[in-house]
């Protein structure tokens, strides 16, 4: 004889496996959801709005978003050496030089920064002694910023570290690398950042 309660369990239980079964291929069938990207739903609303300068939007703001990670990427490897990016730039100009010497103004023609932040950069290098600041024999007006053999040193330690992250951009290949720049070097040409003649030259 069956009691209620395994009746019950009988009656219960061929339902009970099938609603599972029946959530199962309920939860197979729900779409996975693709990855948000906040660019492409920006260049989304504007193809329905302003269609022709989609596309331009679209590139201006991932440069913007690609050089934020990339200055936190290279911020983060030169952490452990207690230097900025706007420090090593310097500290490295510096070190490139013949003389090891170079006028401020000069340093913020070069860094393409204002003169402001290269004085900012040197006076927290000269306070950890990878730099020295003094009047130019030649002109007593023009303050030179010289790098320390203490400053070539971690300049380089930074300088390796740098190029082992290949600077943050190891996901693309040397050949990616070259055509990118070349691409923002005309946009640079284009908006008068360079003249179209632009070479590098040698430093003093």
């Amino acid at each position: 004889m069956v009691s209620f309660r395994q009746a019950k369990r009988v009656r219960a239980g061929p339902g009970a496996a099938a609603q599972r079964k029946l959530r199962s291929r309920t939860v197979d069938r729900v779409p996975t959801a693709e990855p948000f990207d906040p660019i492409a739903e920006a260049h989304r609303q504007w193809s329905t709005r302003w269609p022709e300068h989609a596309d331009h939007m679209a590139a201006v703001t991932s440069v913007m978003r690609v050089q934020q990670i990339l200055l936190a990427r290279i911020e983060d490897t030169l952490q452990p050496y207690g230097l900025t990016f706007a420090a090593y730039e310097a500290l490295q100009l510096l070190a490139f030089t013949r003389s090891g010497s170079m006028p401020m103004g000069k340093m913020g023609e070069r860094l393409m920064v204002h003169p402001a932040s290269v004085t900012n950069a040197i006076r927290k290098l000269e306070q950890r002694g990878f730099v020295q600041r003094h009047m130019s024999p030649d002109d007593r007006r023009v303050v030179l910023a010289t790098v320390t053999q203490q400053g070539r040193t971690i300049a380089d330690h930074a300088t390796t570290a740098l190029n082992q992250t290949d600077f943050g951009l190891q996901a693309l290949s040397r050949d990616e690398t070259a055509h990118l720049t070349a691409v923002l070097r005309n946009v640079r040409i284009v908006v008068g950042d360079i003249p179209v003649s632009a070479s590098a030259t040698e430093l003093g």
